[in-house]
C-alpha cells in the first residue's frame, strides 16, 4: 500500500483491505508469525517424543482373572509435563512477538511506510511488558465475563479488539488501553464481531483440513508407539501451519480496524495530513469506561 488512503471503510471495505494488506505482504507477515512459533514448534516435538503412550503388553498370566492383555505405558511422563509447562512460557512469548511485531507493521505498511521483519521486533520487544499486562488484563476481563454470560464475554471481547493496537501505537499502560479500546468501539462491536467471526471460520476450516488426515493415522496407529509419535509430531507440524498462514488475519484486521474508528470517530486522516507522526498520539479520551 503505497499511498496513504485514510477514509471511513465499509466492513467489507475493512475486510477487503485486511487481505490485500496481508497479500502484498506476504513474506513479511508469515515470517513475523512464523519465527516465534517455530520455538513453540521445536516445544511440542520435543514433547511428543517424550510421550507416554499406551502399548499392549503380551503375557501369560496364570489367574483366570488376569487372563486379559495388560497395558503399559512408555515415555518419560515427568519430562512430558516439565516440556508441557516450559511450552506454555514459550507459547506466550511467541504470541508477545507474533502479535506485536504484526501491529507494528500493519502501522508502518498501512501509513504508506516501509519495515521489515527485524525493525518489527525490534520495536515489539521494547513494548513486551506493556503487551503482556493488556494481554493478561483483557484475558480477566473477558473470562469473567464469560462466566457470567456467553453474550456479555462475546460483547465485551469486541469491545476490547484495539486494545493492543492502541497500548503499542499510543504507548498506553494497559488498564488506559483498555479504557481506550472500550470508548472507541462503542457502537461498533458488531463489526469487531464480524471480523472474529471470518477469522474463527477460516481459522477452523484450515486446522480441521490438516488435523483430519492425520487425525486418522494416530486412530489407527494406538497400537505402535513410533507410528503414533510420527503421526502426531505429523499433526503439530500441520496445526504450525495453519497457525502462521492464519493469525495474521485477526491482528491486521483488528489493526485496520483501530485506524478505521479513529478516522471516523476523531478526524484521524486530517491529523495525519497535517502532521504525518500523528499515529502515536492519542486523541482525549471519552469519558466511557469500565474500569475506571
Amino acid at each position: 500500500m503505497g499511498t496513504l488512503d485514510l477514509r471511513p471503510l465499509s466492513i467489507g471495505e475493512l475486510l477487503d483491505r485486511t487481505f490485500s494488506l496481508y497479500r502484498r505482504n506476504f513474506l513479511l507477515f508469515v515470517g513475523i508469525s512464523a519465527i516465534p512459533h517455530l520455538f513453540v514448534l521445536a516445544v511440542k516435538l520435543a514433547q511428543v517424543a517424550v510421550m507416554p503412550v499406551a502399548t499392549r503388553v503380551n503375557t501369560l498370566p496364570r489367574a483366570p482373572e488376569f487372563q486379559a492383555a495388560s497395558t503399559g505405558i512408555s515415555g518419560n511422563l515427568a519430562a512430558y509435563v516439565a516440556i508441557a509447562l516450559l511450552g506454555l512460557v514459550v507459547y506466550l512469548a511467541a504470541l508477545l512477538f507474533a502479535q506485536g511485531g504484526t501491529v507494528f507493521a500493519v502501522s508502518e505498511l498501512y501509513l504508506g511506510r516501509q519495515t521489515t521483519i527485524g525493525q518489527s521486533f525490534s520495536r515489539a520487544k521494547g513494548e513486551v511488558g506493556t503487551l503482556l499486562g493488556v494481554l493478561i488484563l483483557n484475558g480477566l476481563v473477558t473470562i469473567v465475563c464469560f462466566v457470567l454470560l456467553i453474550i456479555p464475554g462475546i460483547y465485551m471481547m469486541c469491545r476490547l479488539c484495539v486494545a493492543v493496537p492502541a497500548a503499542l501505537l499510543e504507548n498506553l499502560g494497559p488498564r488506559e488501553s483498555l479504557e481506550r479500546s472500550f470508548a472507541l468501539t462503542k457502537d461498533n462491536a458488531g463489526r469487531a464481531f464480524l471480523i472474529y467471526f471470518l477469522y474463527f471460520v477460516i481459522l477452523y476450516a484450515a486446522v480441521a483440513l490438516v488435523a483430519i488426515p492425520f487425525g486418522i493415522g494416530i486412530v489407527f496407529s494406538q497400537n505402535d508407539p513410533a507410528m503414533l509419535r510420527t503421526w502426531s509430531a505429523l499433526s503439530e507440524v500441520g496445526s504450525f501451519l495453519a497457525q502462521v498462514l492464519i493469525t495474521p488475519v485477526l491482528t491486521i484486521g483488528l489493526s485496520i480496524f483501530y485506524f478505521d474508528l479513529r478516522v471516523r470517530k476523531e478526524a484521524f486522516d486530517i491529523q495525519m495530513m497535517m502532521n504525518p507522526l500523528a499515529v502515536g498520539v492519542p486523541a482525549p479520551r471519552a469519558a466511557a469506561s469500565i474500569l475506571s
